[in-house]
């Protein structure tokens, strides 16, 4: 355990997939925890956890969990809009991320770790990734200690994707018969997209070390796994861990899925048309600097995935 110089720490998003297991390290290296919870509960460090109940628009919440706090790390995030439950991208993503910046500038809490995700940037296609880049740009004109993580696509256990893979390798999920991607062409046979999935606890631990060390200040780090995999590659893989053979990965040409998105109740479809656009770009990352800062590497995917309990 660690003796460190930063005590509390302040989480949003804790009773998340990442959530969790950022707490689960942050307890591990003996850091005190407060996390903000509008609703459930916490999946990790029950009993140990400071909780604060309350929403990322609530000031006086807000200001409640930052108190005493030495550092933020703020990882709410949505995939799936709803406006009529307020859940838009914008709402979420950037409006959210900045309540919690203006109030950790107002408390006077100088830490700041920010979950973004591979892709964002200002001309993005996707709504999801350019109100990602807003919040990135409204902490870094903030005058906070900040560091920005870009991640590929996460994995674990407790993950959906992960589940949705198993569900899929051992056809018990539609389409059943194969394992789906989006695929560019009329036939969605043209170039395959490469991701770089990066295990949960390897994303915690980098938030994790990154609270205390200097050179991280004002970074922004792109991260992902060892391998660098199209989807059909994942897929293969995933299939072989969980089931001990290959399952066969058929694309679904990407203008088809766009096409269902403005015809199709979005609640009658499993993607939505942020995530058809995001899917058609590839999400890997050069980690040269996150090497040279860390020190470390990120497992690959199917050798963290060898490490599941076959129960997923």
């Amino acid at each position: 355990m660690q003796s460190p110089t930063v005590k509390q720490v302040f989480v949003t998003g804790a009773t998340g997939f990442v959530g969790s297991a950022i707490v689960e390290e942050l307890l591990r290296r003996g850091y005190a925890v407060t996390a903000l919870v509008h609703r459930g509960e916490l999946k990790a460090g029950q009993g140990k956890v400071r909780v604060v109940r309350g929403d990322l628009f609530s000031p006086a919440a807000l200001d409640e969990g930052l108190g005493g706090a030495d550092a933020v790390i703020h990882l709410v995030g949505i995939i799936r809009e709803n406006p009529r439950a307020g859940m838009t991208f914008d709402r979420i993503h950037f409006q959210a991320a900045s309540n919690v910046i203006d109030a950790a500038k107002r408390v006077g809490v100088r830490r700041f770790l920010l979950m973004s995700a591979l892709g964002a940037r200002a001309d993005a296609v996707s709504n999801y990734h350019k109100t990602k880049f807003a919040a990135e740009q409204y902490l870094r004109d903030s005058g906070l200690d900040w560091t920005i993580f870009r991640p590929s696509l996460i994995h674990g256990p407790a993950g959906e994707f992960l589940k949705m893979e198993a569900a899929w390798a051992r056809g018990k999920k539609p389409p059943f018969l194969f394992m789906p991607y989006f695929g560019g062409g009329v036939l969605g046979t043209n170039r395959k997209t490469s991701v770089q999935p990066i295990y949960v606890n390897d994303v915690a631990r980098a938030f994790v070390e990154a609270i205390e060390e200097s050179q991280t200040i004002g970074q922004t780090y792109a991260i992902g796994g060892k391998q660098r995999l199209t989807w059909p590659e994942m897929h293969h893989i995933a299939a072989e861990v969980f089931t001990g053979k290959r399952k066969v990965a058929i694309p679904i040409p990407a203008w088809y899925a766009r096409l269902l998105t403005y015809v199709v109740p979005g609640k009658l479809l499993p993607f939505t048309r942020d995530q058809v656009i995001m899917a058609r770009e590839d999400s890997t990352a050069d980690m040269g600097k996150f090497i040279a800062d860390f020190g470390w590497e990120p497992g690959g995917f199917e050798e963290t995935l060898l490490g599941y309990p076959r129960d997923v």
